[in-house]
């Protein structure tokens, strides 16, 4: 059957097959693409819409908690504005709520905490009027029962949260599924490419190649055989050099939608993580103010305290990491960076047991940058650097100037540290995001460092020989268009 088509027959038909499963592959991709969107679109826009009005819900209700309290402790009547106000908050949240549940539970549960906290505001609003005709004893008995309604609420809330997440898990699962059959698919197109390819390559070899061999070897034995053939063999690497930049492309795109999902589920709960730390933090306060503690308790408190901003901490950085600021570009010396910088940082540094030595010839000349920006990079920088120095140590700050062909006059900053270094094994790892070897560290310290130094346009590059510490050297463009400093900052 196949003998019977010609030379030129055969060929276009693998051609054309060819390109036929290519298509297919292409259209196959293009559907999985499409699909992949409208499945990120609704976890984003629908169901993380609908997890974040249920936070809010709690997080309202969270709010009104306490504030009874303190109106049958001091009778102060802001106590009661305040309740007011929060009462109003979880009324607008549950109309958001409402507004986004996409099923019958999640309206359920949503009529449940309604016909609830109805009941309880009721039960509340008694209490205060007991609290006001100086009946404290039965308003106190009748606030403990309203506490009970209070707690059922709050489990409805969380009910409704993890109603939420268990309509997000199974859109994830859907598109799992999903994936696995476009897999599927792009395997068989590849074996049938793959297949396609060498039967074409048998044909020309056999029927064209051949034929070209021996006329060359009967006639004269120039290189048109060889250069025929180190011409397929260099379409044969372009072959094979676009299959792995191809599939090197699509694991980087799907990496990048990975982590774009993530960095707005992060923002999202570190959004909402900070309204309760500032509940908590105004719980604490107002602790300290009206408690007659002993010294024990004072420093229990200030421990929690601490850790609370510890905690608001890694939350900011989060919010940084996945809404960058714009920068404010101004004239400005990275001499004058470095200076505010160490003055900011002088007790942290010393309590670290950590000596800082600037070298410095003339001051650096004035570029353009944000001085926000760039004190937030060096803060890093040297908090790093001391966390790597349990005992104390030393760090150098070295400046410098010179000249890039690829970005022309540069200013230079180096940071170097006497710690142990970092192991050549995850060298390359350091700026990667969520990455870090601390058991408390968030890993988007020199994440935020490389962005911040690529957003004004220069480079960040780390050296760290065995046992002799580690340096990070940027490098930034010298902008022409700065202004010049007076002549009191030298």
């Amino acid at each position: 059957m196949w003998q019977r088509f010609s030379l030129r027959t055969r060929i276009l038909l693998l051609l054309a097959a060819l390109v036929l499963t290519t298509l297919a592959g292409g259209l196959v991709s293009f559907w999985h693409n499409e699909a992949t969107e409208q499945v990120f679109t609704s976890l984003v826009d629908r169901h993380l819409a609908a997890f974040q009005a249920a936070e809010e819900l709690e997080n309202a209700l969270l709010r009104q908690k306490g504030y009874l309290t303190y109106f049958f402790i001091d009778g102060e009547p802001r106590w009661l504005e305040e309740l007011d106000r929060y009462h109003q908050a979880f009324l607008r949240a549950l109309d958001k709520a409402r507004a986004t549940a996409h099923t019958p539970p999640m309206a359920d549960v949503i009529h449940q905490i309604q016909q609830h906290y109805q009941d309880y505001h009721h039960s509340r609003s008694g209490v205060i009027e007991l609290y006001r005709q100086g009946r404290k004893e039965e308003g106190w008995r009748r606030h403990q029962e309203a506490r009970g309604q209070y707690a059922a609420i709050i489990d409805l809330c969380e009910r409704l949260k993890l109603t939420h997440d268990y309509a997000i898990s199974r859109t994830l699962s859907e598109n799992r599924q999903r994936v696995r059959l476009i897999n599927t698919l792009t395997t068989g197109a590849l074996i049938t490419v793959v297949g396609l390819g060498a039967l074409l390559l048998y044909v020309l070899f056999r029927q064209i190649l051949e034929p070209l061999r021996q006329l060359a070897q009967d006639a004269n034995p120039a290189d048109e055989v060889t250069a025929v053939s180190r011409r397929m063999q260099t379409l044969k690497e372009d072959i094979d050099q676009a299959q792995s930049q191809l599939e090197k492309s699509q694991e980087s795109l799907l990496q990048a939608e990975k982590l774009a999902l993530v960095g707005k589920l992060a923002a999202g709960v570190a959004h909402s993580i900070r309204n309760p730390l500032t509940s908590v933090k105004m719980r604490l306060f107002s602790l300290g103010r009206h408690l007659h503690l002993t010294p024990t308790q004072k420093e229990d408190l200030e421990v929690i305290s601490q850790e609370i901003r510890h905690i608001d901490t890694i939350v900011r950085s989060f919010l940084e990491f996945s809404r960058p600021p714009k920068l404010k570009m101004q004239p400005l010396s990275l001499s004058e960076v470095v200076d505010s910088t160490l003055t900011l940082l002088r007790q942290r540094l010393e309590s670290y047991g950590v000596r800082v030595e600037v070298q410095r010839g003339d001051r650096l000349p004035v570029t353009r940058g944000d001085p926000e920006q760039l004190k937030e990079m060096l803060v890093n920088l040297l908090l790093n650097a001391c966390e790597a120095m349990p005992h104390g140590g030393h760090i150098i700050i070295r400046e410098g100037q010179g000249h890039r062909e690829d970005l022309g006059p540069v200013v230079t900053l180096t940071v170097q540290d006497s710690g142990p270094g970092i192991p050549a094994s995850i060298r390359e790892k350091i700026f990667q995001p969520f990455f870090s070897t601390k058991e408390e560290g968030t890993g988007l310290g020199l994440s935020i460092v490389q962005r911040i130094v690529s957003e004004h346009g220069g480079l960040i590059q780390v050296s760290s020989p065995e046992g002799q510490g580690a340096a990070f050297v940027i490098t930034l463009p010298l902008r022409e268009d700065a202004a010049v400093l007076p002549a009191a900052a030298g």
